[in-house]
């Protein structure tokens, strides 16, 4: 196939499927310099919108075309490599071939996020039959125990934002970009296509599945594993490690069920707190890693259509806006957005008692009426006031219970306008924005509920912003706080063949230390089956 690069539809062009298709098929012929009876196939590889110059926003595409006539194909990738041309690079995914040595127990896998479904998913491929192990519910009952929380404030510790089938991913906004260059991505993607996702996710530039359809995405997955011979338990928290000779024999879970292993994925996510606690003492490897904490921050998501896309802001070729920007401080710290959500909700994602976390959710069809983002500073070990390898994780718990004593105790979010939040005052209504977190908010001072280095940046950091993006410092914008689940607190060190200091286990994932979001724990997940598949032999051998 040819690979065709830098092809420009205006958006009137592309308007609607058929008129978007139809003047890529007039695109392709005209600078391929071929006929349209001559084009056997074509697909989108890649999308993305270029809104730099606002009066012309354009669509731009990468298409990989088949023609009829191979040799015509090698002629015209030959003569038009300069222009953006060139034959499609060979993207399949490479099976490892699997070991020798006979696999006496099954694969343990401990967490199902998007690192332990994927191990599990190409481990059941390939006939390793693994158990998966779930501290939280599956994702029907687990809705039902959020919902319950964000209703009435009663939370499950077990089963909530960041614990249960799918991880803390499940309920966010399924955004699968990633900065990662790696052929197991495409894999990745067709598996969550295969699984519900929308096919769209394998060409668009910032693609995302909606928490709303991820739902469904990871059951299905779960009964592909499941179908494939696998097992997935729920409510089955691993409480203990038994290892002899520094190798690991089996687990125990829920403090009565043991069971025997010799390869254990510790596939956690980045809140199992408990588990940290317990790695610890069992003597693990771990490093204190850095993170970012903060506040989810809300606009009126057509203020950020406004100011990215100008008179195109309600195109519907275009959608809902989003933005990603970072500042660096002359104080050394850095600020940034993350995981922003056009048309989403900011989310109560506590799994303590006594604790306020938020989190941002948003659906595939991203129309809720308010833009929200982390809006987060760095920390390092040098802000945690201990050397203890769990130091983090206790830094992230005092300002989280902190939130929760300014919010009321008991549960409600303390927030702050961003024009209250400059000046250094404390407000008592709202604006043009409406906060979306729940179960229900109070206005604060969030200087009592983050550190004064984070609080200086991000005044810092709203004003730089506010020249980047129009209105992102506007008076009624809301802040809400706090955002403290970043990333992992923690490293669980592992060598080149991803197995820690006690043979047979491999740490995986953002828990672990070695991701960031859903596709680069999906694809860490993927690395050590691998590794797995190309020690042992399967059960069906």
């Amino acid at each position: 196939m040819l690979r065709v690069s830098n092809i420009k539809l205006s958006l009137e062009d592309a308007k609607n499927v058929q008129e978007e298709q139809k003047k890529l098929r007039k695109a392709i012929c005209d600078k391929l310099r071929v006929k349209e009876d001559e084009i056997e196939t074509w697909n989108i590889f890649k999308k993305s919108v270029d809104a730099r110059k606002k009066q012309a926003i354009v669509l731009v595409y990468t298409l990989d075309v088949s023609l009829k006539a191979m040799k015509r194909e090698e002629k015209i990738a030959v003569h038009f490599i300069k222009k953006g041309i060139e034959q499609t690079p060979d993207m399949s995914y490479e099976e490892p071939v699997a070991g020798n040595l006979p696999m006496e127990y099954r694969p343990v896998i401990v967490g199902t996020g998007p690192a332990g479904l994927f191990a599990g998913l190409f481990l059941a491929r390939r006939g390793y039959k693994p158990l998966l192990l779930e501290r939280g519910d599956d994702v029907d009952r687990r809705t039902s125990a959020i919902q319950t929380f964000w209703k009435n404030g009663i939370l499950d510790t077990k089963s909530n934002v960041q614990f249960g089938e799918g991880g803390a991913g499940t309920f966010s906004d399924g955004k699968l970009t990633t900065l990662i260059n790696d052929k197991r991505c495409r894999t990745i993607l067709h598996s969550f296509i295969t699984a519900g996702a929308p096919e769209d996710i394998l060409y668009k530039s910032k693609p995302h599945i909606g928490t709303d359809i991820l739902r469904q995405t990871v059951k299905n997955i779960r009964e592909e594993i499941i179908r494939l011979g696998g097992e997935v338990r729920f409510r089955s928290q691993m409480t203990d490690i038994l290892i002899k000779d520094r190798a690991v024999k089996g687990v125990v879970v829920n403090h009565r069920e043991e069971i025997l292993c010799d390869t254990l994925v510790l596939a956690l996510g980045h809140s199992a707190r408990d588990t940290f606690e317990l790695l610890y003492e069992k003597k693990l490897l771990m490093q204190q890693k850095a993170f970012s904490i903060g506040v989810r921050i809300e606009h009126a998501q057509h203020l950020i259509n406004q100011s990215q896309y100008g008179a195109f802001a309600e195109h519907p070729a275009l959608g809902a806006a989003d933005y990603k920007m970072a500042y660096h401080s002359p104080n050394g710290r850095s600020a940034y957005t993350f995981c922003m959500c056009p048309g989403g909700y900011v989310v109560a994602a506590a799994s303590e008692e006594h604790s306020v976390v938020t989190n941002g959710m948003s659906e595939y069809r991203r129309n809720g009426k308010n833009a929200n983002a982390a809006l987060l500073v760095s920390v390092n070990s040098a802000d945690y006031g201990s050397e203890h390898v769990l130091a983090g994780v206790e830094f992230q718990r005092k300002w989280e219970r902190l939130a929760y004593r300014l919010g009321g105790e008991n549960y409600c979010a303390p927030i702050q306008k961003v024009g209250d939040f400059l000046q250094g005052t404390v407000g008592a209504s709202f604006g043009e924005v409406e906060p979306t977190y729940l179960p229900r908010v109070v206005f604060a001072d969030l200087r009592n509920c983050l550190p004064d280095y984070v609080t200086t940046t991000m005044k810092e950091a709203l004003l730089y912003f506010e020249q980047k993006l129009h209105g992102f410092a506007s008076e009624d914008a809301i802040m809400t706080g706090v955002e403290t689940r970043s990333s992992s607190p923690v490293r669980i060190c592992r060598d080149e063949n991803f197995v820690s200091n006690i043979h047979g286990i491999y740490p995986a994932g953002e828990g672990a230390g070695y991701a960031g979001g859903i596709m680069s724990s999906a694809v860490d997940g993927v690395k050590i089956a691998e590794k797995i598949i190309s020690k042992f032999k399967s059960f069906e051998e």
